[in-house]
């Protein structure tokens, strides 16, 4: 993943391309969300999901998508270590896919700082799932990412 560029209004843009061509970051973690959710629906990779679009998505959101099939081992062995008592199919759907998505930001060396990959995560878990997942998902976040970034934190 490349770092984002951030332009005087806050919104995160594709490097090298104008605030105008690409949807702000958030946007596309949302995107890349419900294609991981479309994906785990139909019981397909995320990857066959994206090659069945008529349209392709911004590059970020094909980035995303890669990097939570490429880290879904590593990143269901780091969630399930940190959520004590909640094993990941007990989860709900959409906690499990946020938390895959923000894992594989998360061990990314080239991704977004830790506290926007929480933030976001955190965020996506309160407008799409349950009232209690956005503290659900920060905890396990905050311990994965103390793990794999330490010293960010």
């Amino acid at each position: 993943m490349n770092r984002a560029q951030v332009p005087a209004d806050g919104a995160e843009v594709r490097p090298g391309a104008g605030a105008d061509s690409a949807a702000p970051r958030h946007q596309q973690r949302e995107r890349a969300l419900s294609l991981l959710y479309e994906a785990e629906l139909k019981g397909e990779r995320p990857l066959q999901v994206l090659e069945g679009l008529p349209v392709r998505p911004d590059a970020y959101v094909c980035t995303l998508l890669e990097g939570a099939e490429v880290t879904r081992l590593e990143a269901d062995a780091r969630i399930t270590a940190a959520s004590v008592g909640w094993p990941l199919d007990r989860m709900a759907v959409i906690d499990r896919l946020v938390l895959r998505l923000a894992v594989a930001e998360l061990l990314d060396p080239d991704g977004p700082p830790m506290a926007v990959v929480i933030d976001e995560a955190v965020e996506l878990a309160k407008t799409y799932s349950t009232d209690e997942s956005g503290s659900f998902v920060n905890g396990i976040l905050s311990t994965i990412a103390s793990e794999v970034r330490p010293g960010q934190g």
